[in-house]
Formats: structure tokens, C-alpha cells, sequence
């Protein structure tokens, strides 16, 4: 039976439950505030609820199927978002004896050449992900062969459309969305009538991918995918979205026309596509960034910042100098007759704006810190102009890294390293040959190493000595030494993978250490995810648990006050900013002095994001933009800025 006709199709939409989850219940908002969105939208707080949402609607779909005594259809995505629903339904197996013995998959693509056993096969992925830890029967596992002989793949692609129409058609797709608004790896310009292919690899998509292959270049070029006929037709679609950096693509998706350049858009014309995202990939909607274009709303104190913030921008005026005129053009006259004038309102936001500007003699002073750094740079690139501030107000500041940082380093830069340690060896008068028989070791295993392979403990540990060397002297520059440094080595990230494990108890108690150790008063956290390969977040994961393990109880000592940062991809709102510390040129040079302190990720870092700028090139522009956004504003001028949010 086919997916247009089989009767079931809406006997399953008329038993979804209203969350259309067995997760957390989302409430609908009012639908003018939905009036420009073209494909439904549940916007949840953050991508753990996403993941209980989707995953608890599959279940009470796999629940229902095998009720009947007949087999659910899955289509399932790879990649770093559906990874906490996988997870999710792994418990459920796990802690609820969700059963999988009635489910058949179908996975959207696969990389071309791509042997099954790689590291960066979505074979392997699935398995690893999801297959190995439920009762799925193997034989019901279909995922597309990249390991075919090219003359052989035309026909393996019409056989898995084939496999698909005898299953029944899919019941579920599972998707992600990429920054060009592919689905699967259907790149721009792919058509809707397209099926099972092989297609060539968007640059961008391949830059996406560069941080698992250890480089752009180890990138294949092509890929197997489900085509967007083949996704249309089945009877359900879940669209996930994660993180502040899928924002644009997004609103693109959901708010503008359908267009063959941005492949998600289709899914408007499907009849039962729901897009799942969490607040910072929803922050670009409409309903979100500018309700007021919409309906009415609530004016409290942060929607009012928001909006005349917005005015001001949109009318190119300083906040102080917006007129009536310019609130009744704009939808927002409700704000002057709220507050009686538009000098009252544009006072009010000025001064609300104003008192986030915090110079030095406003920032703390001998007080117990702890900056918390996923990655040993993380520090002085989000933070370094706080930073020197805090040391030179008296604070005792400890900066905590949470990872190595290893895979983040080059091989030439572990070649130059072991062969100055031979030089230093060969220079040196005492017992020799234990460096030269390392530096062999390591030669031998990177001639052999193949693009991607996880290196050896030898290796990995040096590459592990070379960020923390390169930490401790990026410190130097604030002011503070090794002995203010803290390398906790957290376990979840020592897979010498891109991939990390979850968060474990064990990762959770070395924080908790540290905090029982430091007593700190004030905390710096990562609170950005739009980190490449999730160890931001995660890291943010461990902290938290620990936080609530330390201070959690009735008895436990005081809370320390919690500060957020943003790392090198994006930096906060001025609206959304709670802290706006000011940076003179010479403490943002100071800054950049530090940055360089980290020369493996100078010149050509290993995971740059989608942007091909250094590290301090991004810093510069982005603490420059936020003060030159705070000008436009009619507020003070200042060189540069660095935001933070007082959770």
C-alpha cells in the first residue's frame, strides 16, 4: 500500500496527543502570532526538551503500531541534533521496555565513498547512536551503501525506493536542517520531485562537516540521499533545530516562499510537518523577535527595550531622539499611550540600556572567581577584556579548563614540538634516548595516520600539553600564572573523537570539586550554543548539575552569582545583555596579545565554524560592533565592548 492511500495515515495524526509528544506539553500561541509561519512550530526551552518531545512522540507512535501488531516505518536523520532524541528513546527501551522488534528504518543518507566501519560513516553512527542499544531486528535496518561501486549505485538507489514502497512508505521522518536549509543532502537547487541519488556535496555543507574529518579537504565530495519526493511522501515529517546559528535558516524556512535554493521549504506544502526548535533557533521568528509587527502584546520591561531598541534602528535615530511620529509608523503607538509620551518611553529605555554599562570601578572587587573555559582559549577569547579587569580589581581568579582541547591541534604542530625536544636532547649532556625514542613513535603513527583516524595516547597527550602550555601563557598576559590555572581533563571529551560521550556523574563531581574547592563567589559559564561540535553546551550541562549538586541543598553554602558568556560565534544582544563592559584600545589589544598566545589555532584553526576569519579577527569585530551598536543607540561611545548575561 502506498503512503497517499494508506487509511491509517490519519487515524494516527487524529491520535496525536495535543503536545504532539509523550514529552513536555507545549502550549500554542495565539495564531496571530503565527500568522506569517507556513509550517507549524513548537518552540521548546532547550534542545533536552526537544529531544523528550520528538522522541516521546516516535514512542507513543511505535506504541500504538504495535498495538496493532504492525511494523512502524521510520525515516531517521544523523548528525549532532537528533543525537538527544536517540538517546531519549534509548532510555525508554532502557527504563520503560520500549520496544523496537516492530520498527523498520529507513536512514536519509550516507556519505559516497564511504566504508561502513568508518569512524565517519553514518552506519556506524546509527549503530553507535541508537541500533546497538535497542531490540531492532538488523534486518529492518536499511541505511543507504556508500561503499558501492560507483557503476552499481544507480541501482542500489532505486532499490532502497523500492525497499521503502514495500515497507509501506515511511510513517515518521526524522530530520535536521543544514545552514542552506538542506534536508538530507539535498543541496540547494534540488528538485521536488527528486528521489534516491547521488548528488555533489554544497561547499558549505562540506565546511560544515570539516570539524568530524579532521579538515575541509577530508571532506568526500558526494553523498547518497533521499530525495525530497522521498521525504515529502511520508505521512509525518519532524523538522529539528538547535542552537543561536540556525536562527536565520529557521525563519527563512518557515516564514519565506518556497524556493529550490533553500530545500526545507517544501515541507510547507506537506500536510503534517511539525518543526521542532529550542529558543535560541527560534530567536528569528517573527513571534519572537518583533510580536509587536503581529498583535498586541504584554508590554513588560524587556519587550519594551526590545522594541524601541528596534524602532531606533529602524529609523536610524539615537533612542533619545525618536518621535511620535516614529512610534505610530512603525505599530507602536500602544507604547506612548502607555506611557504618556515618547520622551517618557524613550527615557525610560535609555536609562534601562544605560545601567548595563559597567566600567571597571562597577565591577567586582576582592572577590573568589572562577571562569569556567570549555576549550583552553575559550577564556580570553569570550572574556579576556573582563578578565584583566577582575585581576586588577583584586579578585582572586581562577580560570578552570574543562577539556584538552587536543583534537584541536595540528600534526605539523606535534612534529615541531617532538623534534625541538630531540634538538634539546641532542644539546644537552646526561642520559639521552628516551624523548628520540617518543618523537619515533610519533612519526611512525602520523606517516601512517589516515584523515580523521583517532590518534594514539602518545600523540593525544601532547597535543593535550601543548594547549595547556599555550592557556597558561594567554593568562600571563592578564596578569595571573600557572598556578591560577585548573585542568579538570573532564572524561566525557576524551574520545580523541569529535564526537563526545554524555555528560557523566563523573564529570559532574570534578566540578563539584572544584567548586568546594575554590568557594567561589562570582562564576563565568559558556552560556552560547552555537559551538561547532557541542562542547559548550555540554560542558554548561556538567555546571549546572554540579552547581544544584553544591549548593542545591537547604544547608549548602551561599549560590555564587552565575554570568554567562558567548564564545567566538556569536556575542549577546545588547537588549538581551544584562553586563556591558567597556574596553578601551589598549585593553582590547591586550586582549588580541593574549589570543595569540594560542598559535596552534592561529593563522589556520582546525574547527573554524562556517567563519574562515581568525580568532582574533572575529573578536575584534564583534566587541567593536557591540560598542559601535550601544553608539547608534545615542548611549556613550566606547572602543569596544564584551556582553554577559547575570543569570
Amino acid at each position: 500500500m502506498t503512503p497517499a492511500t494508506d487509511p491509517t495515515a490519519a487515524d494516527d495524526r487524529q491520535a496525536r496527543p495535543p503536545s504532539s509528544s509523550g514529552g513536555p506539553v507545549v502550549i500554542a500561541p495565539p495564531p496571530a502570532l503565527t500568522a506569517r509561519e507556513r509550517i507549524p512550530t513548537q518552540v521548546v526551552a532547550d534542545h533536552e526538551a526537544l529531544a523528550r518531545a520528538v522522541a516521546g512522540r516516535i514512542a507513543a507512535l511505535m506504541r500504538a503500531r504495535a498495538a496493532d501488531g504492525r511494523p512502524l516505518v521510520l525515516g531517521l536523520a544523523t548528525g549532532s541534533t537528533p543525537i538527544g532524541v536517540y538517546r531519549e528513546l534509548v532510555r525508554m527501551h532502557r527504563d520503560e521496555g520500549l520496544s523496537f522488534r516492530h520498527v523498520v528504518s529507513f536512514n536519509l543518507d550516507e556519505y559516497y565513498p564511504m566504508a561502513p566501519d568508518s569512524i565517519h560513516s553514518y552506519h556506524r553512527f546509527m549503530w553507535e547512536n541508537l541500533f546497538a542499544h535497542v531490540d531492532i531486528d538488523p534486518a529492518n535496518v536499511h541505511i543507504p551503501d556508500g561503499n558501492v561501486a560507483r557503476e552499481g549505485v544507480d541501482a542500489m538507489c532505486a532499490a532502497y525506493e523500492a525497499a521503502i514502497a514495500a515497507a509501506g512508505g515511511i510513517d515518521f521522518q526524522l530530520l535536521g536542517i543544514g545552514k542552506t536549509g538542506h534536508i538530507g543532502f539535498n543541496e540547494p537547487g534540488s528538485a521536488e520531485d527528486s528521489r534516491t541519488r547521488l548528488v555533489h556535496l554544497d561547499a558549505i555543507t562540506r565546511r560544515d562537516a570539516a570539524a568530524d574529518f579532521f579538515g575541509e579537504e577530508n571532506v568526500p565530495r558526494e553523498a547518497v540521499t533521499m530525495g525530497i519526493a522521498s521525504i515529502t511522501a511520508a505521512r509525518e515529517v519532524a523538522l529539528l533545530a538547535t542552537g543561536e546559528h540556525k536562527a536565520t535558516i529557521v525563519r527563512r524556512a518557515v516564514e519565506g516562499e518556497v524556493d529550490r535554493a533553500v530545500a526545507a521549504t517544501f515541507l510547507q506544502r506537506h500536510p503534517n510537518a511539525v518543526l521542532y526548535v529550542d529558543d535560541a533557533a527560534a530567536a528569528e521568528l517573527t513571534r519572537v523577535a518583533t510580536p509587536w509587527l503581529l498583535t498586541e502584546v504584554a508590554w513588560d520591561e524587556a519587550t519594551t527595550v526590545r522594541a524601541v531598541t528596534w524602532l531606533a534602528l529602524q529609523c536610524g535615530k539615537a533612542i533619545l531622539k525618536l518621535t511620535e511620529r516614529d512610534y505610530a509608523e512603525h505599530g507602536l503607538s500602544a507604547l506612548v499611550v502607555r506611557h504618556g509620551s515618547p520622551g517618557v518611553v524613550n527615557g525610560l529605555v535609555f536609562n534601562i540600556l544605560g545601567a548595563k554599562i559597567r566600567g571597571k570601578s562597577k565591577l567586582p572587587r576582592g572577590r573568589r572567581v572562577v571562569c569556567f573555559s570549555p576549550h583552553p582559549d575559550d577564556d580570553v577569547i569570550s572574556m579576556g577584556g573582563i578578565l584583566a579587569k577582575l585581576v586588577q580589581n583584586g579578585n582572586a581568579v581562577t580560570v578552570a579548563y574543562m577539556t584538552s582541547g587536543n583534537i584541536a591541534v595540528f600534526d605539523h604542530d606535534v612534529r615541531r614540538y617532538v623534534d625541538f625536544l630531540v634538538r634539546l636532547e641532542e644539546e644537552r649532556p646526561g642520559e639521552a634516548g628516551a624523548v628520540r625514542a617518543l618523537a619515533e613513535s610519533v612519526h611512525r603513527f602520523l606517516a601512517a595516520k589516515r584523515p580523521g583516524a583517532v590518534d594514539s595516547p602518545a600523540v593525544q597527550d601532547i597535543k593535550r600539553l601543548i594547549r595547556e602550555a599555550e592557556a597558561v601563557s594567554g593568562i600571563e598576559v592578564m596578569g595571573l600564572g600557572r598556578e591560577h590555572a585548573r585542568f579538570l581533563n573532564l572524561p566525557f571529551y576524551q574520545t580523541g573523537k569529535v564526537k563526545k560521550d554524555p555528560i557523566g556523574p563523573e564529570d559532574v563531581a570534578i566540578v563539584a570539586e572544584l567548586l568546594r574547592t575554590e568557594q567561589p563567589e562570582l562564576v563565568f559559564v559558556a552560556g552560547d550554543l552555537s559551538d561547532p561540535h557541542g562542547t559548550h553546551r555540554l560542558c554548561k550541562d556538567a555546571i549546572d548539575q554540579a552547581l544544584t549538586a553544591v549548593y542545591g541543598a537547604p544547608s549548602a553554602p551561599p549560590r555564587p552569582e552565575v554570568w554567562l558568556y558567548r564564545g567566538a560565534w556569536q556575542e549577546w544582544p545588547v537588549t538581551e545583555a544584562t553586563v556591558l563592559v567597556p574596553l578601551s584600545q589598549e585593553e582590547l589589544t591586550l586582549k588580541i596579545q593574549a589570543i595569540f598566545k594560542h598559535q596552534s589555532q592561529k593563522d589556520s584553526a582546525p574547527f573554524p565554524g562556517q567563519d574562515e576569519r581568525e580568532f582574533w579577527q572575529r573578536v575584534e569585530q564583534r566587541n567593536k560592533g557591540t560598542a559601535a551598536h550601544v553608539d547608534r543607540l545615542g548611549l556613550a561611545e566606547y572602543f569596544a565592548m564584551e556582553a554577559y548575561v547575570v543569570a
